[in-house]
């Protein structure tokens, strides 16, 4: 699947959100199949990509973070790689029609689960000085949708956030970085586009430069490439993934 090397992350330890399915699950089946052993999580009980290990937990609490952590820590011993890519929203008509509590669950999941996950897992990378914190943003953010606006603004937190981190942590070896996908072929992807048609119907989306939408590998091979070693001397970067369709630097 990936373009990663052969068995690349063996003697990895990685621990990666919302993995179950779509750009999660990706990521999850690249780095098994490059030697690493995995953790990742899903809110409710289902199966996880072949050889690794499922943690159920709900990221939008503190708890659920701390939970998962400590599950991940039971079973790997620490976490050299952390991918956090769990996320999404309900779209509504307008933005001044999302009521508080969807802005409070937004920022929770979006934003808020990776700055608790990242908390609980940099000090043990810092005292190894080794380790790679990816966060999975959205391209929303580069054309912010109303209908998503709690969305894009809590993914716009995150990758402010990301510089910051990035530059704290590299004094003591550890790279954060992110990654931007457009959009995407996955289940949540396309039935987020579904609501989005019935709230705006005859509003098609506009041809992806590429030709194609991306797929899970797209986005899971970029994600790979930064948690690898070859991305050795990167950090504080944002991979923008979206076959052109806003990205333009």
């Amino acid at each position: 699947m990936s373009a990663v090397g052969i068995r690349e992350f063996e003697g990895k330890r990685a621990l990666v959100t919302g993995g179950s399915r779509g750009i999660g699950a990706a990521v999850v089946r690249g780095l098994v199949e490059a030697g690493a052993e995995v953790v990742t999580s899903a809110r409710v009980a289902t199966s996880a990509p072949g050889g690794a290990t499922l943690v159920t937990a709900d990221l939008r609490t503190r708890a659920g973070a701390q939970e998962l952590v400590e599950a991940a820590q039971d079973v790997l011993g620490g976490v050299d790689v952390l991918v956090d890519n769990v996320g999404g929203a309900q779209p509504h008509p307008e933005a001044v029609a999302i009521p508080d509590e969807e802005w409070q669950e937004a920022l929770d999941l979006n934003f808020l689960a990776s700055v608790r996950l990242d908390a609980l897992v940099a000090p043990g990378m810092r005292e190894r000085r080794s380790g790679a914190i990816v966060h999975i943003s959205s391209a929303a953010i580069y054309s912010p949708p109303p209908q998503f606006l709690h969305y894009s603004a809590a993914k716009v937190a995150l990758e402010n956030y990301s510089l910051g981190l990035a530059a704290e942590l590299a004094p003591h070896g550890v790279r954060v970085n992110t990654v931007t996908p457009g959009r995407t072929a996955t289940p949540g992807g396309e039935r987020t586009r579904e609501l989005w048609a019935r709230l705006e119907p005859g509003q098609d989306a506009a041809p992806v430069p590429l030709g194609r939408d991306g797929e899970p590998e797209d986005i899971a091979n970029a994600v790979l490439f930064l948690a690898s070693d070859r991305a050795a001397w990167v950090t504080g970067s944002n991979l923008v993934v979206d076959g052109g369709e806003f990205h333009r630097s």
